[in-house]
């Protein structure tokens, strides 16, 4: 059945979809759920002297080191091209891109952006100068050519995030962003769909069901018109972009719909209901020349994983140095105080699932590592006196660093469970060994929310591995500084520790 068309206000439109996203759950600081986040090698389609302006970081940085070579006459070595290509790719990690879509919907420049890109420089440079200090290079360079670096980096970086922001604002005042769509399904793929791309341009939505079928089911919505007549209005009303939104399951009527916007000069872009699975590092593609779409995936690849392993070697090293007086004194307290071994090993899932052998100071008088293993409580007699104090200050977790050095563990991630346990809760548990997916970790998403200690019910346990699963759909190198540095107040305060 036709229904008359008629184009919906803007503002309606963006509601609607407001209200569509309302359900999903907070993000960052919040409770973890499902992941509304997929990564792909494309972009949007904006003009070519905006979209190199996009991409000039690197140069940035490249060609503030040059200059400051140049300024104090030192020559360019390769030591410095390493350095150069070092930050360049931490760069590419801790600096956050201009958010174009936010600014062209607020018309306003980003707030607090010189404190972010300073806080974010900030990271690259204290990185290099660990990377530095732990690899004994530091004697490479020349300390005037490196704080004048420092300084005129993020300088030249916030100059040209307003240079890139204020264009995107001219292109779009211009009318050269502003690119008239529709959207086929009034479903809450195409709510998600408007949200996203916050634009004037919108001219609203196409379906299959009736217009009073729609209004019972979403009554923020005004439906344009009825799906077989698409291609006219799209003719008609000079519409550069169709995005078709339908379930799979109308597959005819999507391919008659494609067949007639054959007609058209408009660009048409199928728009799948991935948001309903649970998306883990989602991404698109390609396998040898076949786009697919990655619906659970790890977060490591590439750069990605080699700078996150980087980062572990340097602090672990490090970490190992300061604190060896450290683990002396409490080797001795063990072997003083209570009969056994200083070191407990004891076998865990690592990374892909492979049995590895944990670290920990022993803290118990009993090393458990068989089919069933009864986790501490509160009140373990098992708990020696030193082993208490090991608990509840965290120290007993220190010789993971080892597991860390050695390629086992990671400072940060999900924490590993021993085998008796994973086997357990593999089984009652959805997910749960989705966890396995990148290197277990010292501490994690979930220790820095408060479950730490015994879990004593399975939706204790759900909790946590909610957590993990919210932490490999979201993973950054900054998240894991963040949880560090948490992990370091926890530490201090001594919650749920025991």
């Amino acid at each position: 059945m036709s229904v008359p068309l008629r184009k919906p206000e803007p503002d309606q439109a963006a509601a609607a979809a407001v209200e569509a996203t309302r359900a999903a759950p907070p993000r960052g600081d919040g409770a973890p759920g499902r992941s509304r986040t997929i990564r792909y090698d494309g972009g949007d389609s904006l003009p070519v002297t905006l979209a190199l302006l996009l991409q000039l970081d690197a140069p940035i940085i490249i060609l503030t080191l040059f200059a400051c070579l140049t300024v104090f006459r030192e020559p360019l070595t390769i030591d410095y091209s390493v350095l150069a290509a070092v930050a360049v790719i931490l760069a590419s990690r801790f600096i956050t891109p201009p958010d174009i879509r936010r600014t062209l919907a607020s018309g306003t420049l980003p707030p607090f952006l010189t404190i972010r890109l300073l806080i974010e420089w900030g990271t690259v440079v204290g990185i290099l100068l660990l990377a530095a200090f732990a690899f004994k290079v530091s004697d490479s360079f020349s300390r005037k050519v490196l704080l004048a670096w420092f300084a005129v980096s993020p300088i030249a970086l916030t100059l040209m995030h307003r240079l890139q922001t204020r264009a995107a604002l001219w292109f779009n005042k211009e009318g050269k962003l502003a690119s008239r769509y529709l959207i086929v399904g009034a479903n809450s793929v195409g709510f998600e769909l408007t949200h996203r791309m916050q634009t004037n341009a919108f001219l609203g939505f196409f379906d299959f069901r009736s217009a009073e079928r729609i209004a019972t089911e979403a009554p923020e919505v005004s439906l344009v018109g009825h799906c077989g007549t698409v291609a006219e209005f799209v003719r008609r009303n000079s519409v550069s972009a169709v995005y078709v939104a339908l379930p799979l399951a109308n597959a005819p009527r999507i391919k008659a719909l494609l067949h007639d916007l054959r007609d058209t000069t408009a660009s048409v872009y199928f728009v799948p209901d991935v948001f309903a699975f649970d998306l883990i590092q989602a991404r698109i593609v390609d396998v040898n020349g076949m786009p697919a779409l990655a619906i659970c995936d790890t977060p490591l690849h590439g750069a990605d994983g080699a700078s996150k392993r980087a980062t572990d070697l340097v602090l672990a090293t490090l970490g190992l140095i300061m604190l060896a007086p450290v683990f002396a004194a409490i080797a001795i307290a063990i072997k003083v105080t209570s009969p056994g071994p200083i070191f407990f090993k004891q076998r865990r899932y690592g990374l892909e699932g492979e049995e590895i052998l944990v670290y920990k100071f022993r803290s118990m008088t009993v090393l458990e590592d068989g089919a069933d293993v009864r986790q501490a409580s509160r009140t373990d007699s098992r708990i020696t006196k030193v082993g208490r104090f090991l608990r509840r200050s965290s120290l007993d977790e220190l010789p993971q660093l080892i597991n860390v050095v050695e390629g086992k563990m990671s400072l940060v991630g999900p924490r590993p469970h021993a085998v008796a346990h994973n086997e357990l809760y593999r089984k009652l548990i959805s997910g749960y060994m989705i966890r396995h997916k990148v290197r277990p970790g010292i501490t994690g998403w979930a220790q820095v929310h408060g479950l730490r200690g015994e879990t004593d019910t399975v939706e204790k346990m759900e909790q946590r591995v909610h957590y993990d699963l919210d932490y490999l759909s979201n993973w950054s190198l900054m998240l894991d500084l963040r949880i560090l540095v948490r992990t370091l107040r926890i530490v201090a305060s001594g919650d749920n520790a025991y």
